[in-house]
């Protein structure tokens, strides 16, 4: 008797996996992997990047992040970019509105030993078809910070010209995959 409730239960068990099993593999889940997915209509093949606009006095900056935001849409694999604003199917344009360097962090001799990035950009993607504005964001705003660590002592110019460049670098590539992503994703 006991045998049979408990093959009982097993059969019913069995059954409610299966059915489950069944009705998730019939049925999608809307997710994607991250990356892989695009917001943008399908005729949107091919991407104008122009340099972007620098408002700030940092030397070549908007040469570091439109090469960067070029790579990042070639990476992924399915869009030409082209320098160029005509002759494409969606036009991406950035401007870099400002940049500070602030001190975020002090020794004993109240000398600066860290310093803060922060840059802010206004970006939008329109389509050239239908000349409607796809994305945009007026603000993004990247920090990145870095050690005044370069030169032998703090008061070393070098200690803050030598780092400075490679935090704009790291900084440059995080705004490219953010930027890319928000677009192909609609985030």
């Amino acid at each position: 008797m006991v045998w049979l409730k408990i093959r009982k239960c097993l059969f019913l068990c069995v059954l409610c996996v299966l059915s489950v099993l069944c009705v998730c593999s019939t049925s999608g889940c809307g997710y994607a992997l991250a990356g892989r997915g695009s917001f943008l209509p399908d005729y949107i093949r091919t991407i104008g990047i122009p340099t972007f606009q620098n408002r700030t006095t940092v030397f070549n900056l908007e040469t570091m992040l439109t090469e960067k935001v070029r790579a990042e849409f070639i990476g992924r694999g399915k869009y030409q970019t082209l320098p160029e604003s005509t002759g494409v199917d969606a036009l991406l344009t950035g401007e870099v509105t400002n940049v500070s360097i602030v001190p975020s962090s002090f020794n004993t001799q109240q000398l600066a030993t860290r310093y803060s990035i922060i840059m802010t950009a206004r970006i939008e993607l329109k389509d050239m078809r239908s000349n409607k504005v796809l994305w945009e964001n007026a603000g993004v705003t990247f920090r990145e910070e870095y050690d005044a660590t370069g030169g032998k002592t703090a008061l070393d110019p070098a200690a803050f010209f030598q780092q400075d460049t490679t935090a704009l670098e790291r900084m440059s590539t995080a705004f490219a995959r953010t930027i890319v992503s928000s677009i192909l994703e609609a985030f």
